[in-house]
């Protein structure tokens, strides 16, 4: 599932998102959502999120429950 839609992310979910400094690249990280940063309902690039770890980027991935 992709991440452009606000509605489909939620805290405590496992994403792979895209740092600032890997937008060339493509390079995902994966990580638990803290907070959601997006405030509008979907954004053509993901939505922007916190992971649990600090990191910020934008949401590829959703992967699944964190426990999963």
């Amino acid at each position: 599932m992709n991440g452009q839609q606000r509605s489909t992310i939620k805290p405590g979910l496992q994403v792979a998102i895209v740092l600032k400094q890997d937008q060339a690249t493509g390079k995902t990280t994966t990580g638990i959502v803290k907070d959601i940063l997006t405030k509008s309902p979907n954004h053509p690039h993901g939505i922007k999120v916190r992971l649990v770890s600090g990191e910020v980027g934008r949401v590829k991935q959703i992967l699944g429950p964190a426990n999963a």
